[in-house]
């Protein structure tokens, strides 16, 4: 079984706006502390498991990596209570009451468990089951999935929970690690298409919240444009047309980890480079124990029309260009296919806006990122994280405006997806869903019952046209 492929990289531009099989507008939520666990969201569970609260986060078990280390005989079924507990067909049953359509799962590149080095790395093990479990179930309710890869191998930011490791010793942007999060990717992408359980998933997200300093990133453009090609490697063996790329004979073989690993052997260019193909082939062994464990039969035999007539491309996605700075890759320039673009906004971490309600708004309802965007080819654009949270003590009566402003905002682009869908609510927590947790803010009146509609279309208009300056700010640990 032989096949070349005759490779002419065209980056069709139409194409680039192009998401098929999603709505017209995401209104979504994050699935936050499911499969990424940060203990500042559900801190008397996090008491209750074991873990520890201490003002620096690497100084005491407040992360998975921590926990893991420190109970390593109980930590999987400690982790699998809470993943059962955490999100559940409940939960999926109040995304459908409120309008949901669109969730974002943050995951940890330990929930593909043959890429930890256990001498060195701790983290629980079950996860793929959880979400196999959790994306059927969503799948079921007709809610769509971004897998959001939100916790690089090596840790990609110093210091933050949501990498599941706090530490100041980031090792993500090194060759071995890039490998990782490649092989990563082609697990996700081919269970993406071949597992029913992923049919709601229409798009992977490559890193979460890079560093914003471009010089301290090298090597994340190429990785950008590897990322893309194992994605559509994997979906041209599956016989899914990739713009610009043509298989000159047809595969023989059904087993998809025979087709992929005769596809590596036998094409050696710039689209299956040194990279790409290395990723594959570790992905095929990988591919076979999970096809195995989660009972997937068509790893082993798929039926290409079927695939093909399924479902279109995964969307690869990005956190935009404007993320960074210091002269980043853009990652437009790596687009193969449908292709979308996240940015994340915060205003309670300061440099934003003036801490105080007519700053906010005259910030928000002026901000032009979704333009700043468009010029640069990152389009089509979602917030992929953002809440109602501040710098001041802000009243019911402002959070309305809050909510809808930045509804608003957010609507000029492809939509918008809250962090988070829920927080705990305990004495422990505190006020802390107030402004965290959507159910609360439905709940609250914040936020509207159907998420397309508004308190107040007109909230902006007294607010316009003022001169405001927009800065990226990173979700920090709480």
């Amino acid at each position: 079984m032989l096949f070349l492929l005759t490779i002419t990289i065209l980056l069709c531009s139409s194409l680039r706006g192009v998401i098929a099989g999603i709505p017209d507008k995401i209104y979504g939520v994050n699935l936050g502390s499911w499969l990424v666990l940060e203990a500042w969201m559900l801190p008397q569970e996090w008491l209750d498991m074991g873990g520890e609260q201490c003002s620096d986060c690497s100084q005491c078990i407040a992360t998975e990596f921590a926990f893991a280390q420190a109970y390593p005989d109980t930590v999987d079924e400690v982790f699998n209570k809470h993943w059962s507990t955490w999100f559940t067909q409940g939960d999926v049953n109040k995304l459908v009451d409120a309008g949901i359509n669109t969730v974002r799962i943050p995951l940890g590149y330990w929930i593909v468990e043959a890429l930890v080095d256990r001498e060195t790395e701790f983290y629980p093990r079950g996860g793929i089951r959880q979400l196999q479990r959790g994306l059927k179930q969503l799948q079921a309710a007709g809610i769509h999935a971004i897998l959001d890869h939100h916790a690089l191998p090596g840790v990609q930011t110093a210091g933050q929970m949501f990498t599941g490791r706090c530490t100041s010793d980031v090792e993500f942007y090194t060759d071995a690690n890039y490998q990782r999060a490649l092989v990563w990717t082609a697990v996700m992408a081919t269970l993406a298409h071949l597992d029913p359980s992923f049919g709601s998933v229409f798009s992977i997200e490559a890193v979460n919240e890079p560093i914003m300093d471009a010089n301290q990133t090298p090597g994340y453009g190429d990785f950008q444009k590897n990322f893309v090609k194992v994605v559509r490697a994997v979906e041209l063996v599956l016989g899914i047309p990739v713009p610009g790329v043509e298989l000159s004979s047809r595969l023989a073989s059904s087993n998809f980890t025979s087709a992929l690993t005769t596809a590596i052997a036998t094409n050696s260019n710039g689209f299956f480079n040194a990279e790409v193909k290395s990723a594959l082939k570790a992905a095929v062994p990988i591919l076979i124990e999970i096809g195995n464990e989660l009972s997937i039969p068509t790893i082993f035999d798929f039926n290409m029309a079927a695939v093909r007539n399924q479902r279109g491309s995964l969307v690869t996605n990005f956190m935009d260009v404007n993320w960074q700075h210091n002269n980043p890759s853009n990652p437009a320039d790596a687009a193969i296919g449908p292709q979308g673009y996240d940015n994340h906004l915060y205003y309670s971490f300061g440099g934003v806006a003036d801490a105080n309600p007519d700053a906010y708004l005259k910030s928000i309802c002026n901000t032009n990122r979704v333009q700043a965007d468009a010029a640069l080819g990152n389009t089509p654009l979602w917030f992929g994280e953002w809440a109602l949270s501040t710098q001041f003590n802000a009243s019911d009566e402002f959070l309305v405006k809050w909510a809808d402003a930045q509804k608003l905002a957010y609507s000029q682009s492809r939509g918008w997806i809250f962090w988070n869908f829920k927080v705990e609510i305990s004495k422990l927590a505190g006020d802390l869903a107030r402004q965290w947790s959507y159910f609360e803010a439905v709940e609250r009146g914040y936020f509207t019952k159907d998420p397309s509609k508004f308190n107040d279309p007109h909230v902006c208009d007294a607010y316009k046209n003022t001169s405001t300056t927009n800065k990226a700010i990173t979700k920090q640990d709480r």
